[in-house]
């Protein structure tokens, strides 16, 4: 199994308050992309995990044949379970990742309809618009 290697902490977007039609788009882009991201690693993590489980029950079986003292077949069993569902949570944690990702997708796209053609619009404009919420 490949070494975990430390990522830079923080958020892939900053949630700094921009809501313009353009930033929320990026920060939809850059969401999906990150879970996008984690889904394949949490894949690898998966399969790595699940090997690793396999070969630890192989060696429990081989210490039994061994002959050795039943206490390390039994721990050795024990960590083959244990690593297997490890790798059961990270294959559901791995199936809502992208979940998610595909839910951010669905929701750019939906903003992208909403919001898309009235960005256009303003942003061609020579004249100043009014600011959300001028004419409630």
């Amino acid at each position: 199994m490949s070494e975990l290697v430390p990522r830079p902490a923080g958020a892939p977007a900053p949630a700094d308050g921009d809501n313009r039609y353009k930033a929320v788009q990026d920060k939809l882009r850059k969401l999906a992309g990150a879970l996008e991201d984690s889904t394949l690693e949490l894949e690898a993590l998966y399969r790595g995990m699940r090997g690793n489980a396999d070969d630890a029950e192989g060696a429990a079986r081989d210490i039994a044949a061994a002959d050795l003292d039943p206490r390390f077949v039994e721990l050795t069993s024990l960590v083959s379970t244990a690593l297997g569902g490890a790798a059961v949570e990270v294959g559901r944690l791995r199936s809502s990742a992208q979940e998610t990702a595909d839910l951010t997708h669905e929701t750019r796209r939906t903003h992208a309809t909403l919001y898309g053609e009235l960005d256009n619009i303003r942003s061609s404009r020579r004249e100043k618009t009014p600011k959300p919420g001028f004419f409630n």
